[in-house]
């Protein structure tokens, strides 16, 4: 094998004092080939993020590297002075984010960043300049380039603004490409669009590129080598089909074993009485326009329909904008329906006032998908459970006693009850806000993508934790989600929406052995790493 373009040797990370451990990285060796793509997975934590900004000189303050080495091109880059890391970035090395929106300026076109790039690092005049731009526009498969070069960021798709970002990393060919869960945040049709491309510009420009994922789907994908890494330390590394066919470490095992399978699970026994029945739901959003511009209606949703038995879970699965979410806080009231029923165990709450609508709130919850954002930060967990029964009409004390109980219910201890949500790590918050949920006792729980966020492992402990919760208390779910496999192995039937429109339901088995809608069919085709079947998964399979 040819010596690799970034040879990484014994390089240890320093925390700032007070962190849970003294090192984010200890003593890790990784290497990186021309034209290969190395993964580097692990979970939260595990070291794989500060290990790419360790490579590109962007660890943050008071985080430093204080052994070891990162050689390129015949140099220590850590050793070199910080104003030449500065000129190495973009033209030798260069990294796409895992959100867009926070890397990119709001208040420029995207012509404007990709060109600061060129004023840096070239000498090109202003024709040559746009010339190689809207030529790399193209490469990236971004539709209309001269109208992406003038656009704002926020005037762009989700998967067009990784494209524009991804077009940013490469305008000068560089050598190094470090990607940083650049597809965590995406649907699973633009996903595989993401890493097809990343794919063929890899293999065009002969970069080496390091992956950082958590998502073993996608390492299955894209990857050549892997890097598995626990708690700062490398556990294990080795060519793809090695690590991912038959693993090594206990750490690697335990991760692959917790990947949802493609294969649904043994159905539930059915024909539980009706809960929930929506029908002609509708939901239109206008702007109002303004003196340059005309208003314009969006339909979230349109004519959606479905029931709910009691001890179900329906997944309504679909890409971003397919107005699953939508439905979602229709369903829970968060937003007013324009058109349509939903009819709560024969009481249609789409069209009840405030007032009236009151009584029945407590009987639909929601589990949101960023707990970080939907947990009051200044308030502490005891009091964020007894908020909604409080409001309900719960004595105070009661309310407050019931939260013990509450966080025993999701696997958490009592004594954090006093504890603010930022001193809980991210699979920890999902659980108190199923706790908050499940504060008003209710009859049918809707979770908004609960596990999107989170890693494999936690992810598992989640959805576990979800079904017991369901059984035990009798609940019926809407589980909305873009994640196939996570839909296999939760939902009981699943509805297919596309651009507001339910286009194909039923049950989960049967629509994943016999998809009957085109949409279906490439969501299931769109899927990272489908052909690829975790060693246990194949075990259990073949000893059946």
């Amino acid at each position: 094998m040819s010596a690799p373009i970034l040879d990484v040797r014994g390089l240890s990370i320093a925390l700032p004092g007070g962190a849970d451990r003294a090192h984010a990285v200890s003593r890790l060796d990784l290497a990186l080939h021309a034209g290969e793509i190395t993964c580097v997975v692990g979970e939260s934590g595990s070291g794989k993020s500060l290990t790419a900004r360790a490579v590109m000189g962007l660890l943050p303050p008071q985080v430093r590297a204080t052994e070891g080495t990162i050689m390129f091109e015949g140099r220590d880059l850590l050793s070199l002075p910080p104003e030449e890391r500065r000129l190495l970035r973009g033209d030798r090395m260069a990294m796409i984010f895992q959100e867009p929106m926070t890397a990119l300026n709001p208040l420029m076109t995207v012509g404007r960043q990709i060109e600061e790039v060129l004023l840096v690092h070239s000498d090109l005049g202003a024709a040559e300049r746009r010339d190689r731009i809207l030529a790399l526009l193209d490469e990236v498969q971004l539709p209309d380039p001269g109208r992406v070069v003038a656009a704002f960021p926020h005037e762009l798709s989700g998967g067009q603004r990784q494209r524009a970002m991804i077009a940013m990393s490469l305008i000068l060919d560089p050598k190094i490409l470090v990607a940083d869960e650049p597809t965590t945040a995406l649907d699973v049709t633009t996903q595989a669009q993401i890493l097809r491309l990343i794919r063929q510009l890899q293999d065009r420009h002969q970069a080496g590129v390091m992956f950082i994922t958590h998502d073993f789907g996608v390492v299955a994908e894209i990857a050549d080598h892997i890097a598995v890494m626990q708690n700062g330390l490398l556990v294990e590394s080795g060519p793809a089909a090695q690590v991912l066919g038959d693993p090594q470490a206990d750490y690697t095992r335990a991760l692959i074993a917790a990947v949802p399978s493609l294969t649904p699970r043994a159905a539930r026994a059915g024909g539980g009485r009706r809960i929930l029945d929506v029908s002609g739901l509708g939901k239109i959003y206008r702007s109002g326009g303004g003196l340059f511009s005309k208003p314009t209606e969006t339909h979230a949703a349109r004519d959606v329909s479905f029931s709910l038995a009691r001890g179900e879970t329906l997944g309504i699965v679909g890409e971003s904008g397919s107005g699953k979410s939508t439905v979602a806080r229709c369903l829970v009231r968060l937003l007013k329906p324009d058109s349509g029923r939903i009819d709560l165990d024969g009481i249609d709450v789409a069209g009840l006032g405030k007032r009236a609508l009151r009584p029945h709130r407590r009987r639909v919850q929601m589990v949101f998908q960023d707990p970080f954002a939907s947990l009051n930060p200044r308030r502490r967990v005891r009091e964020i459970l007894a908020e909604g029964p409080i409001t309900q009409g719960k004595p105070p004390e009661e309310a407050h006693a019931r939260s013990a109980e509450l966080l025993e219910l999701v696997g958490l201890e009592p004594r954090v009850a006093d504890r603010f949500p930022h001193e809980f790590s991210g699979g920890q918050r999902q659980r108190i806000g199923l706790a908050r949920a499940l504060a008003l006792e209710p009859e049918v729980l809707v979770a908004d993508e609960p596990v999107s966020a989170l890693d494999v492992s936690v992810q598992a402990q989640v959805l576990e934790l979800m079904d017991e919760i369901r059984v035990r208390l009798g609940l019926s779910v809407v589980f909305i989600t873009h994640d196939l496999r996570v839909a296999a192995q939760v939902c009981d039937r699943i509805a297919v929406m596309q651009r507001g429109l339910i286009v194909e339901q039923g049950a989960t088995a049967e629509v994943f052995a016999d998809p009957q809608h085109a949409y279906t069919r490439e969501l299931f085709a769109s899927i990272p790493g489908r052909d690829w079947t975790p060693p246990e998964t194949a075990r259990a399979a073949a000893a059946r």
